[in-house]
């Protein structure tokens, strides 16, 4: 069985991979340099040429430090990458302290470091170096060398306006981490949920494989134990009956015809019971996914009705694991039981899921359906002992939603309407498709309580 561990998936989807930092920090010194030499030798203004490339010599040192030690593939831990990105902040405050300080037009270049961090730290390292770089733009305002221009002249821009250079940096820094940090944040959200849908759908093709494996395990089988059969019914003819072995003999025959039964019980349920397996009423359908919940004497009703005979559709793993996740959720939440209704027309199908817990809440039901999209608290689950695979993390309604809509589903969940409460989740397929018995192609209202 493979385990899905989002917790482990965040953490290596959040790992700043060090060619791209190098190759960064590359393009930075190619920056710096190509400026520092402009402003001196193409503008001619007066800057402390050496000192400028020292400081950007510093940072490529490190950068050929760091592909010799390392290789290209290699991940950086959390402290390793923070670190390194606190050393290119402080490397650029100390460049702009020779170049004028805030004064310079490239202070912006502070937003740089606190953007990597937001799409690949923590919020709490990136709120680290976002101070970091909000303090070293303070010290800029207060101490820094003249702002490099004509010679002979000087250029010195009013304090106030410097203030507003510090609070452009300021507020950037604080909107820029924010915004990057959530839109890395639902792509890696996405991509985990995906990825832990994807371990689904192969779970349950590697357990629809199961039956090809044992029929021709059956095949394989039968040959070498019709050969055991015979010579063990030539041992017992040849030992008299008063023979120690005999009774050995016997119970060897018996064994290989219990062998035999059981092999001619996989061979028939291959060929003789698939299409029965394959293709069942809704009826069936409905019951499959009940059954699990009635062994563990929990109050679930069922009700099925329709106009003229009851469809039949080929059973789809996908969409069953999906109904079963959704009435499973609903029985979580349930005050005391749970119904669910099967019902048909001539244009739809349609399965509505309802019990009689505290539904959703008003901000989770705007959200529902979306990766990691939960209501239930972290002593929840830990009571209940989600943390393993992924269950109580809100990939429950995603895992379903993904599986069912893959097939051609659209799913909306509601709360029961005022006075009664609860969650509604309603499964409408039209008709054609249901009767053909292909893919199950549904249209999906639903409700439960997957996600909470």
């Amino acid at each position: 069985m493979v385990d899905t561990q989002p917790m482990r998936l965040s953490h290596n989807a959040r790992q700043l991979r060090l060619d791209t930092l190098v190759r960064l920090r590359w393009l930075a010194i190619a920056g710096q340099a190509a400026a520092v030499a402009i402003v001196r030798f193409g503008l001619g203004f007066d800057l402390p040429f050496g000192p400028c490339f020292v400081v950007i010599a510093a940072s490529a040192i490190v950068n050929l430090m760091l592909r010799i030690e390392y290789p290209a593939s290699h991940r950086l831990s959390d402290n390793a990458a923070t670190i390194l990105l606190a050393f290119d902040t402080l490397q650029l405050a100390a460049l702009l302290y020779l170049t004028g300080g805030l004064e310079n037009p490239f202070a912006i270049l502070f937003l740089a470091p606190v953007l990597i961090s937001a799409t690949a730290l923590t919020p709490e390292r990136t709120l680290g170096l976002g101070l970091l770089a909000v303090g070293l733009a303070t010290l800029l305002v207060l101490t820094h060398r003249p702002l490099p221009w004509f010679p002979g002249q000087s250029l010195s821009l009013p304090f106030l306006y410097v203030t507003g250079i510090w609070t452009a940096i300021l507020l950037g820094t604080v909107f820029i981490g924010i915004y990057a940090w959530r839109v890395a944040e639902e792509a890696r959200q996405l991509a985990q949920a995906l990825a832990s849908t994807e371990l689904v759908l192969a779970r349950e093709q590697h357990l629809s494989q199961l039956d090809g494996l044992a029929a021709a395990a059956a095949h394989e089988l039968g040959t070498p134990l019709a050969t055991i059969a015979l010579v063990a019914k030539e041992l017992d003819n040849a030992t008299p009956a008063d023979s120690p072995f005999a009774e050995d003999l016997k119970l060897l025959r018996e064994q290989v015809e219990r062998c035999r039964t059981i092999l001619t019980k996989l061979t028939s349920m291959g060929q003789e019971e698939g299409d029965f397996l394959e293709t069942i009423s809704l009826g069936h359908l409905v019951e499959e996914i009940v059954a699990p919940q009635r062994a563990l004497d929990f109050d679930v009703r069922v009700k099925c009705h329709g106009e003229g005979p009851e469809p039949m559709v080929r059973r789809n793993p996908g969409v069953v694991y999906g109904l079963s996740n959704i009435l499973d959720n609903a029985t979580d939440f349930a005050e005391s039981q749970v119904a669910v209704e099967a019902s048909w027309t001539p244009e739809e199908v349609s399965i509505e899921i309802r019990d009689d817990g505290p539904g959703y809440a008003p901000d989770i039901l705007l959200r529902v359906g979306e990766p990691y999209v939960t209501t239930r608290s972290a002593a929840k689950r830990q009571e209940r002992g989600d943390e393993e695979g992924g269950s109580g993390l809100g990939l429950g309604l995603f895992i379903a939603k993904t599986l069912i809509e893959r097939s051609g589903a659209q799913l909306i969940l509601t709360n029961a309407p005022p006075p009664t409460t609860g969650a509604i989740a309603r499964i409408v397929w039209p008709r054609r498709a249901f009767d053909q018995g292909a893919a199950i192609l549904p249209q999906v209202e639903m409700g439960g309580n997957l996600t909470k």
